[in-house]
């Protein structure tokens, strides 16, 4: 049986998005000293905000409103990618590497705004946390 998910926490696609944010501040760790005011802040600013997004989409109740959040989400995700082919493009690291960890999470958040989209016309929210 299905258990609706109580927290965005319980969320596969936070979970793994919350994965890669982690995996991207060890990666750009190793990235050259004169990044820390450029390339570094910008990257992990996108990381974080796909899970961020997943999250306060999460509890929006209206439809647009979490597709506007999940939309934010894949952006920032877009984004990280184009930051994964200019650190390996300029010898960063292995960053390539982390492309199936956003491979998945870009699939995962797709999945997920189509499963709300599907469903949210068959359930009425009663709760108003």
């Amino acid at each position: 049986m299905y258990k609706p998910a109580q927290s965005f926490r319980d969320l596969i696609v936070w979970q793994r998005a919350h994965e890669f944010v982690l995996r991207t501040y060890e990666l750009t760790k190793r990235f050259a000293r004169d990044e820390q005011f450029c390339l570094i802040p910008q990257f992990r600013r996108a990381a974080i905000s796909i899970p961020a997004n997943i999250a306060e989409g999460f509890k929006k109740r209206g439809l647009a409103d979490k597709n506007r959040f999940f939309n934010t989400s894949q952006g920032s995700l877009e984004e990280c990618r184009y930051y994964l082919i200019l650190g390996n493009d300029l010898g960063y690291g292995d960053c390539i590497a982390l492309e199936p960890a956003i491979e998945e999470v870009s699939r995962l958040l797709v999945g997920y705004a189509k499963g709300v989209a599907r469903n949210s016309s068959r359930i009425i929210r009663t709760d108003f946390e």
